[in-house]
């Protein structure tokens, strides 16, 4: 698991393969949602997304039969980043919201609370930048921030707060302050370097090529960016080199050099076509999906109201008679009350 789990961002092909040897074994049901999890979590470095939800799904199923609140907020918290690095935002936020219930039962000021506090921020300010609302999406990833430096021991967060500090380096960008942009994605280099992880490093470097072409330094943007392509060459990340040859593409162009320009502009489209094919994918399976949970809850209604139409009958066999039976004495006995109010009045 330990060996896997390094392996994630830079050669996550590897990562699955030892996911896959470790599901053959006899795993507890802990251990079975972790390397779901895994598996989960290298699919997504490689942007498969449409296996990565399979997997996920099968660990949120895993979890909802335990009661342990730290794997049921883990397991819910991946699933609302796997709903929000596809777009569906409402699938992701309502997934959030889910998490937050279990999030509520974790013991304060532990680093669980502290690391799923973060990522659930992180989430939420993800959803705002690509809503283009930059300034709140700041206000959540800077308490995303706050919280993973809480952590005790931060070579467990280090990759994340790379994410976030490469967001930041993104809002910063939108809102044109250029300095703040670059501190941030200077930021996110060393989280990525601190742990070795050679995408983030690489996405972090396209962020900091981008503020480079901002102030019309192209020459040292596109040496960010080569860098950045020769870290990435083994991760298969369709999001990171699209971007990577998207960027020099621009540059190119802005220097006139029209023949690379041309090159790496036909990369882009290759994999902009590549990442839209495996989004399709991904979305097909998330209908299914809800089509599934929405069949089920249907038949659990269905369920629910044939046995509330069978105690209703049940109640009303033992009411109707009680009641037929307090009505019969009660007329009874208004009849015995006339005769008496009646026999009073004669003798009267």
């Amino acid at each position: 698991m330990k060996k896997a789990k390094l392996e994630i961002y830079d050669n996550p092909d590897k990562a699955i393969h030892i996911g896959k040897q470790l599901l053959k074994e006899d795993n507890d049901l802990k251990t079975s949602i972790e390397i779901y999890m895994l598996l989960s979590t290298a699919n997504v470095a490689k942007r498969n997304f449409e296996e990565s939800l399979k997997y996920i799904l099968k660990a949120k199923e895993l979890s909802q039969k335990t009661n342990d609140a730290k794997s049921q907020v883990s397991v819910l918290v991946s699933v609302a980043i796997q709903y929000q690095q596809m777009e569906l935002f409402s699938k992701s936020l309502e997934t959030l919201n889910e998490a937050d219930q279990y999030l509520a039962k974790l013991p304060e000021k532990t680093p669980e609370k502290y690391i799923e506090t973060a990522t659930i921020y992180a989430i939420k300010g993800m959803i705002y930048k690509s809503q283009s609302n930059s300034e709140i999406a700041l206000e959540k990833f800077l308490i995303s921030i706050k919280n993973f430096e809480k952590v005790p021991v931060k070579k467990t967060t280090y990759s994340n707060m790379s994410v976030v500090y490469y967001n930041i380096g993104y809002c910063y960008l939108n809102l044109n302050q250029i300095d703040k942009a670059q501190q941030a994605f200077v930021q996110a280099t060393d989280c990525a370097q601190r742990n070795n992880a050679k995408s983030l490093e690489a996405f972090a470097l396209k962020g900091m090529s981008e503020v480079y072409k901002q102030k019309h330094e192209n020459e040292t943007a596109i040496s960010l960016l080569i860098k950045a392509a020769n870290l990435s060459k083994n991760i298969g990340d369709i999001i990171l080199n699209e971007g990577i040859y998207n960027e020099m593409a621009n540059n190119y162009l802005a220097m006139g050099q029209q023949d690379l320009y041309q090159i790496y502009n036909k990369k882009y489209f290759e994999m902009s076509f590549k990442r839209r094919q495996n989004e399709l994918s991904s979305i097909n399976q998330v209908i299914d999906n809800h089509n599934k949970e929405t069949s089920a809850k249907s038949q659990k209604l269905k369920s629910q109201y044939h046995y509330l139409k069978i105690l209703s009958f049940i109640i009303a066999g033992i009411l109707i008679p009680v009641l037929l039976y307090f009505i019969l004495r009660i007329r009874k006995q208004n009849k015995k009350f006339q005769k008496e109010i009646q026999q009073i009045i004669r003798n009267s």
